[in-house]
This record gives C-alpha cells, structure tokens and sequence, in this order.
C-alpha cells in the first residue's frame, strides 16, 4: 500500500480543513458601522419588483459584430425597461453604505425593505431571458450581494435583529446565483467575456454570504478560463473585438477579476499564479493603454474612444487589486487623483473595505 510522506500528509489535512472551513470576506468586510450625529433620509416607496420576462432591447442593437456602436433609441428603451432593476441595485447600496457611515438604523431597515420586497416577490426569476436579460440578472446580484457582504460580516452584527428578513434575501440571492451559473456555465471560448467575469463576481458575493462551497469553486473555475484567455502580451482577444472600445471593455473585464482573486485569497486559494501571472499582466496593460492606448489601437485596428477611462469609479478595480499586489506608481497615482473608489458593481466603497494602498 502506498503510504503518503508527512509533508503531503499535513498538506492534505491542511487543504481538508481548508475546504471544511466557513467562507470569508478580505478582512475590510468585517469593519464596525461607525456612528455619527445627523437625522436619517425618509425612506423612499420601494420600486415595483420586476417579475416580468428577463428580455430587455440591448444598447447595441443594429450595431455590427463589433457590439461597440450605442444606438441611441435602443439605449434610452433599454434604461427604461430596467430602471426599476437598476434604482434597486443603485440605492439599496447608497442606503447600506450610508449606514455602514452612520449607524443611523432607519437607513439599514430601508435598504432592508427595499430588497426584503423583491425578494419576496421572487423578482428576477423569470425562466424567459434574453442575452440582456441573463445579463441584468448578474449584474443586479453582484451589486445587492456585494453590498449585502458588509452587513453580514460587519462584528456590529447589524442583521441581528431582523433574522426572517435576512434568511428570505439570502434564499432569493441563492435563487439568482444558480440561475447565473446555469446560464454562464458550458459556453464556448468565443463567447466568454467580460460578461462571464461579471457573472463569477456575482456568484462569488453570494458563495461568501451563503457559504456555498459549490458557488465558490464555480467561480474561482470561471476566473481560471479567463486567465487562460489573456495573452502573453495581455490582451483579451475577445475584447479586442469591441473595436474602439476594445481598451474600455479590458478595464471593464478587471473588476470582477481582481474581486474574485481577492475573495478567493481571503479563503486560501491564491489565483495569481494562473496563466502565469496572467491577472498582473491583464492590469498592467490596461495601466499602459490609459496612458498610451496605440497598442490597443493597432490590436483593434481602430483608434480608441477613451471617454469611459477618464470615469474615476472605472477604475474602482485598483482596490482589491492592489491588496493583492504591490502596486507600482501609475497605480497609486490613480488610486490618489481618483480614489476613493465607490463602484455599485462592486457593492460600493471597494477603497474602504479594501484600505488604502
């Protein structure tokens, strides 16, 4: 019989309680709520949950292959169709930081409301989806789960008192999280995009809240396909597609990447090493075509529309990244002309839970 050695017996007992153990948040999740003097906001009536279909117009329609023309009436019919989605993940998580700020409790049981309603409702479940819709669907979890995390793992304990509320919104993110790896699982190389990382990011928020092992691994799987997309050179030969937006749709890509690694490090797998560095060198070339897009232009074959790199929250990625590396001087330059950074996306202050570089 084949015996293991000590040290691949201590590794294997090491990787078995690793794997047993709680799911994590970075440690900035576990922050105390601060408090402050100063009279709440009233809380706004709760906007209508959506329980229709999961078809939305997309931003792009009649654009060509490329997917980076807006077309104007598809954008505004788009805005729309989602606005009652889009206020939901915007103010809820106004209303979770706001509280995180004070302490002020009438925000915490608005923002609890708010979600708690679609919950109930079982909002965003529809078995009838378009690319959009799925689209919107992940989007609206990794932006109410993100935000959720600082109240779940806050040492104030902020959830203490509300426990039926709480288990019914996290069943429903639970719901929503399965109905995203369904729907971003098994697609081909060609298709997977930025998309799919957003996808992972929001699985990830909810594998932590829930303690999900499974919804961890599926993530963490997700991550590895897209180190595996980036070149030697790092760039993303699927947004490279996106022709004048090639360099925006990169940036766009490194949020819920760096998230991920830093959620995945929290719980003892270290993603960095994938593809041989390959996050660092996805960044690194982002940070080069802020400052001089021609590489990207001459990949794309088209100069580079650049409006969406002078956004300061596009950049909120810097947060998690830069726990996870020593960040050079271009990095910390933006992370002080542009930080801090509060991203929806990423469930808002990603600088403060993340601290300052």
């Amino acid at each position: 019989m084949h015996r293991l050695s000590p040290l691949a017996l201590f590794t294997a007992l090491l990787l078995s309680g690793a794997a047993q153990a709680a799911l994590q948040p970075p440690v900035g999740y576990r922050a105390a709520v601060e408090q402050r003097d100063g009279q709440a906001p009233a809380c706004p009536a709760v906007p209508q949950p959506y329980t229709g279909e999961m078809q939305f117009t997309s931003k792009y329609a009649g654009s060509d292959s490329a997917r980076a023309t807006l077309n104007a009436k598809a954008e505004k019919d788009f805005r729309q169709q989602t606005a009652d989605i889009n206020r939901l993940e915007k103010e809820a998580g106004r209303m979770i930081t706001g509280y995180m700020r004070t302490g002020q409790r009438e925000r915490l049981e608005c923002a609890i409301e708010w979600i708690d309603r679609w919950a109930s409702a079982d909002a965003l479940e529809s078995e009838q989806f378009n690319h959009t819709g799925k689209s919107m669907r992940k989007w609206a979890l990794g932006s109410l789960a993100g935000a959720w995390l600082r109240l779940k793992f806050s040492e104030s304990q902020p959830l203490k008192d509300y426990p039926q509320q709480s288990a019914r919104i996290e069943r429903w993110f639970v719901n929503l999280a399965e109905h995203t790896v369904r729907e971003w699982s098994d697609l081909p190389l060609k298709k997977i995009n930025n998309h799919s990382y957003w996808a992972a990011w929001s699985v990830m928020a909810v594998a932590v809240v829930s303690d999900r092992r499974d919804l961890f691994d599926w993530s963490v799987s997700q991550f590895r396909i897209a180190a595996g997309q980036v070149d030697s050179e790092g760039f993303l030969a699927n947004e490279i597609r996106r022709r004048q937006r090639a360099l925006a749709y990169h940036n766009y890509a490194l949020p819920p990447l760096a998230m991920i690694a830093a959620f995945a490090e929290a719980n003892g797998v270290d993603l960095r090493g994938e593809n041989h560095g390959a996050l660092q060198r996805l960044a690194e070339r982002v940070l080069q075509g802020a400052k001089d897009p021609q590489a990207f232009a001459q990949r794309s074959g088209t100069e580079q529309d650049m409006s969406e790199l002078r956004k300061d929250y596009k950049y909120a990625w810097l947060a998690p990244y830069c726990s996870l590396y020593d960040c050079g001087p271009q990095a910390r330059e933006l992370n002080q002309e542009m930080g801090p950074f509060n991203s929806f996306r990423l469930g808002g202050e990603v600088t403060q839970v993340f601290g300052k570089p």
